[in-house]
Parts: C-alpha cells; structure tokens; sequence
C-alpha cells in the first residue's frame, strides 16, 4: 500500500508540475503574441500602403489608350464627306427654281391689240362697253373743264373731247396691252393707223404731258404756241 500511495503522490505532483508549465508557457505565449503584434503591426501598415499605388495605375492612361480612346471619340473618317455632299447637294437645286421665279416676276411683254368701235370719254380716256383705257404718257383733260380768262371762258374740254372723237370717227385702234380682255381701267399707247393718239392729244394742246413723260416737250411747245386749251375759244376764230 505505501509504494501504491507514493506513485499516486508523484503522479499528482506531475500533474500540478505540468498545470503550472501549461500556464507559465501560456502567459509567455500571450506576451509573444503581444509582441509579434507590436512588431508586425508597422509591416501590416507598410504592406496596406501599396493599395494607394495600386489605385494610381487605374487612374492614370497610358498614351497608347488615350489614342485608342480619342480615336473612338473622333468622327469616322468617311462621315465628313456626306456632309459636304449634303451641303453642296441643296445649293444647286435652287439655281433652276429661281430662273421660274424670276420670269414669273417680270411683266408679261405687251403686243399690239385690235379693239375696235372705241369712244372718248375726253381728250385720253377710251370707253370700249365696260372697259376702260387711259392713254400713256398724258393726262385726260376733264370734259368739263373751263378755259381762258374770266369773261372770255370757254369749254375747252368739251372741244377737246369732241376734237378726239373726230379723229377717232368710230374707227379701230391697235393698242399696245397685256391681253385683249382687261378689266375696269387699263393703260396703254395707242394707234390710229400709225398716228400715235397721245402725241397728237400733246401736239395740238389737248391734253397736259405727266410728269417725265417723252411726250413733255411736245406739250410744252404747243403751250408756246397756244394751241387747244393753252389758247383761245376756237369757235370765235
């Protein structure tokens, strides 16, 4: 029994022995592992201090994708040549469409006209029914127009009205007009024959020349000369 008892105490003593050998190493172990904490530490720093620079690269391009990428950006080469085609292309069609528009501006050219039975309304407006036609380049002596000094007036537009219809006697004109149906008012020179009956109106004092009219001068001389209403009572002569 006593060698029994003896093992079973040195057994026990081994026991705590390794207890306390377990425990001494652990807290020799946990001041190791504060350590190593505190001596990697600056390592784990200096090793997370790369990740900056491996940002870097991403931000930056190389020249060789910064031309791949302006390339991209950059219109085809073939796309600026539709657009000149399309700038150039409308600019002809309109030459041709403006030829029509300007010869649809320009006044239709006159021809001479026929008009027969005309009637003068006074010295240089015509009536054919409904129509009328003021002859170019004078200005109508009213029919009812006074002449000459007080107590010697007389009608001269009258006379003069009934000097044209002489002249006419009911006998075709050939008018110089757009077309031969007009409507209300038209003016035109007109022809008996080859008398032109505006200058023979200006000829024979008549009728007054309009303002810039070829026919001025030969107004003006019949004025001189006191022709028609620029003179005296025709029937006292």
């Amino acid at each position: 029994m006593r060698p029994a008892a003896v093992f079973t105490g040195l057994a026990g003593m081994a026991v705590v022995s390794g207890l306390l050998i377990a425990a001494e190493a652990r807290l020799r172990g946990g001041t190791g592992g504060e350590d190593m904490i505190t001596v990697e530490a600056p390592a784990t720093e200096t090793a997370a201090e790369p990740a900056p620079e491996a940002a870097g690269p991403s931000a930056t391009i190389s020249d060789a994708d910064a031309e791949i990428i302006a390339r991209g950006a950059q219109p085809a080469a073939p796309s600026p040549a539709p657009a000149e085609g399309t700038t150039v292309t409308p600019a002809d069609p309109p030459r041709p469409a403006e030829t029509p528009g300007r010869q649809a501006a320009e006044p239709a050219a006159k021809k001479p006209i026929e008009l027969a039975r005309p009637v003068a309304a006074n010295a240089g407006l015509l009536t054919f029914g409904e129509r009328r036609l003021q002859l170019a380049g004078i200005i109508p002596t009213p029919a009812d127009r006074i002449c000459g000094p007080a107590g010697r007036q007389w009608p001269c537009g009258m006379m003069a009205k009934t000097a044209l219809r002489q002249l006419l006697r009911n006998r075709s004109l050939t008018c110089d007009l757009d077309m031969a149906e007009w409507k209300e008012m038209a003016t035109a020179a007109c022809r008996l024959g080859t008398q032109d009956l505006g200058t023979w109106l200006a000829e024979n004092g008549w009728a007054e020349a309009e303002a810039g009219s070829p026919l001025g001068a030969v107004a003006e001389k019949a004025k001189q000369a006191q022709k028609g209403i620029y003179g005296g009572d025709p029937r006292r002569k």
